[in-house]
């Protein structure tokens, strides 16, 4: 409210709400920021009709990516399906620096009714598990710059390499501020070209992975079945399980597969809301070819639990695991999530962290699953760690006996 601003909250189909706005305050103009996602599209477009036929001057800004899906072609004037030429193309772009910060805004002299943010009681459908998840939680710019700067200033020299272990504090955290608008993609752009600049180890490595969120965008622009369907086609007949009901699926969900790496991954998921992105890649690796599941039944459990959920990174990353995506090679990728764990966290720190069945003294992090999760689960960090319900051996051959008797 310091500068003039204020927030006025209405529930309720945007068109609608929209319209009873502009009459209760007489504005002239209604401006947003672009979405990408096919839904928000067909949303916009329509209000942004509907408004101009009252007289508003209805209009939708960049802002949520470093380039619009549209601007970035081919040699040939297509777009890219593959990410690394998308790199390519991009990553010496001269992009102009973010735009001040406002600094003042003219108040009206008498503000719309607001509804109480309270009274909508967002959380209720998380239960017990709210208060778990929001400790974790880190919210607004102050606190997105603050993790900015943290990073550029002390992790982004080892980031190519620690971002593979998630046991470490390794990685700039930023998706989740990233997703809901806290700090703009430009800001964390420049910051890393300084970095790149000034020498710093793993600047590119991070200036690729803002592109590859931008790649995401790319792909859902020009070729939106990615969001609900398979991006190449030839998957759409292949025998995944799409029962959500079987045990095996409700093991994944629970963690409780019998796969430590998988298991940490999904507690994490559950206690924090977020989940380290080489863990992503083993959970969802595990569902779509250890289990042989469709991975829609990830994604959607993903937009249920993730609190740095994107239409477009969600959606092409499940993609990629499953081999249904843009992959050169998706065939070969069948991630053994035991020599992953190996590799990546060898003295079981990760592990440690989230599975409290078999540690005497097991910490609060562990813990806090069991605080978190529905009651219904009837679970305990007294109860035995499972067996495998698939080993990692078992669940390969079965994955690449299905390939080729597909003919993939």
């Amino acid at each position: 409210m310091g500068i003039g601003s204020g927030l006025v909250l209405r529930r309720g189909r945007a068109l609608d709400v929209l319209k009873t706005l502009v009459d209760a305050t007489g504005a002239g103009a209604v401006w947003w920021q672009r979405a990408y996602d096919p839904n928000s599209k067909q949303r916009d477009t329509r209000v942004k009709a509907a408004l101009k036929d009252r007289g508003v001057d209805a209009r939708s800004f960049a802002g949520h990516l470093l380039f619009e899906p549209w601007t970035v072609e081919t040699g040939t004037g297509g777009y890219y399906k593959v990410f690394t030429p998308f790199w390519r193309a991009v990553k010496g772009a001269d992009l102009d620096a973010a735009l001040p910060a406002v600094s003042e805004l003219r108040a009206p002299a008498t503000w719309p009714e607001s509804e109480d943010l309270n009274a909508w009681d967002t959380g209720a459908a998380m239960r017990r598990g709210a208060g778990v998840v929001g400790r974790h939680v880190t919210v607004g710019e102050a606190a997105a710059r603050g993790r900015l700067g943290a990073f550029i200033g002390h992790k982004i020299g080892d980031y190519a390499q620690a971002r593979d272990y998630p046991a470490r504090d390794g990685t700039s955290r930023l998706s989740e501020n990233l997703t809901y608008g806290e700090i703009g993609p430009r800001v964390a752009w420049h910051s890393g070209q300084r970095a790149l600049e000034e020498g710093k180890k793993g600047a590119e490595t991070f200036l690729k992975e803002l592109v590859w969120r931008e790649f995401a965008y790319h792909l859902l622009h020009h070729t939106p079945r990615i969001a609900t369907g398979n991006w190449r086609a030839e998957w759409d007949a292949f025998p995944w399980n799409t029962d959500e009901r079987r045990a095996e699926v409700r093991a994944w969900k629970q963690g409780r597969t019998g796969i430590e790496f998988v298991d940490a991954a999904m507690r994490e998921l559950y206690v924090t809301g977020y989940m380290h992105n080489r863990a992503r890649m083993i959970a969802a690796s595990y569902l779509t070819k250890h289990l042989m599941c469709h991975w829609k039944i990830g994604l959607n459990w993903f937009a249920d639990c993730l609190i740095d959920w994107d239409p477009a990174s969600n959606a092409m990353g499940w993609q990629w695991s499953a081999g249904s995506g843009p992959d050169a090679a998706p065939y070969f990728r069948v991630f053994n999530p035991v020599t992953q764990l190996d590799r990546f966290d060898p003295d079981r720190a990760y592990v440690r962290r989230w599975i409290a069945e078999g540690q005497g003294d097991p910490p609060e992090t562990a813990l806090d699953w069991f605080r978190a999760i529905p009651e219904s689960w009837g679970l305990s960090p007294d109860d035995p760690y499972p067996d495998p319900v698939v080993t990692a051996e078992a669940g390969r051959n079965r994955a690449l006996a299905a390939y080729r008797a597909r003919g993939f």
